[in-house]
């Protein structure tokens, strides 16, 4: 039996509190990662993992080798990539996540320069507008944007994107231009219902403040949905402008009320907790923060 590779399970497992996760982010089926569990546990002739009804979670000895295997795997994941030298580039696996639409419109047009750089390098793209798991989906960066629900995450923010109120030009050939917070509960608005959108919003002016709630008649979890309903005139929408960059640019939608100001949306690279950085995963992000940069929406 490979030790790194039971020791790679055994990781895996604790991490996700499963075989079957473990198994899925492994490429094997789950009696194999059973079996090297099992097959580990007994040439330590100790207990690694207590099985319950509620799942695993590792004993007081489980818990010591996991630590000291999780550095193990992460100094010799760091050796490989020191031996190669940095001329060859990264290695192995890059799995990420990120939303739909930023993925599709910001991340993912950039992808043959960063294979480019590292052809030795495979990537895998979990896209998703709700924040997964990054343990149990195996995944070694996500890009969030707005607060960051959990604060013991390990974030770095790399972007800034401001928000604005926009539409189709035919929704305000038909309806007029709001010129002012209020105007806008006149108007049929599309709300962006995951974190970061929402119906109520602050603006500001100079000196002067001015919250609104929208009249939120269509409700979207997905912002490429919220895009579609706004080309299709269904109303307009505070949103960040990353989300309509490129249409903003094209004239398909057309922001007002640029006089009124508000909060900004963060861009955040996180890792998972509790664990060092990939140098992958860390160049990945220095990677997307340039790129980031070159845009009208960098910090």
């Amino acid at each position: 039996m490979d030790r790194f590779a039971a020791m790679e399970a055994l990781v895996r497992v604790v991490d996700t509190g499963s075989f079957s996760a473990a198994a899925r982010q492994l490429g094997v089926g789950q009696p194999a990662v059973s079996k090297v569990i099992a097959q580990l546990e007994e040439r330590l002739g100790v207990r690694l993992l207590l099985r319950s009804t509620r799942g695993l979670s590792p004993t007081e000895a489980g818990l010591v080798f996991y630590e000291r295997a999780r550095r193990s795997l992460d100094e010799a994941n760091e050796a490989d990539l020191a031996a190669t030298g940095a001329g060859s580039g990264l290695t192995g696996r890059l799995r990420f996540s990120a939303a739909v639409t930023f993925a599709r419109l910001h991340l993912i047009p950039h992808l043959p320069l960063f294979r480019a750089e590292h052809p030795a390098l495979t990537i895998e793209a979990i896209l998703d507008d709700r924040n997964i798991d990054l343990i149990e989906e195996g995944v070694d960066m996500a890009f969030r944007m707005g607060r960051l629900a959990d604060s013991a995450a390990t974030a770095r923010r790399i972007g800034v994107s401001k928000r604005m109120v926009l539409g189709a030009p035919a929704w305000f050939e038909r309806h007029g231009e709001p010129l002012k917070p209020a105007d806008l509960r006149g108007h049929a608005a599309v709300i962006y219902d995951q974190g970061g959108g929402g119906a109520s919003w602050t603006f500001r002016k100079g000196a002067e403040e001015e919250s609104v709630t929208l009249r939120d008649e269509v409700r979207i979890t997905a912002a490429e949905g919220v895009r579609e309903a706004v080309f299709a005139g269904m109303g307009l929408c505070v949103t960040s402008e990353w989300m309509f960059q490129p249409d903003l640019e094209q004239g398909r939608v057309r922001q007002v009320m640029t006089d009124w100001v508000l909060p900004s949306i963060d861009l955040w690279a996180v890792f998972p907790t509790g664990r060092q950085a990939s140098a992958k995963a860390r160049a990945f992000a220095s990677f997307v923060a340039e790129r980031i940069g070159k845009t009208s929406f960098a910090p």
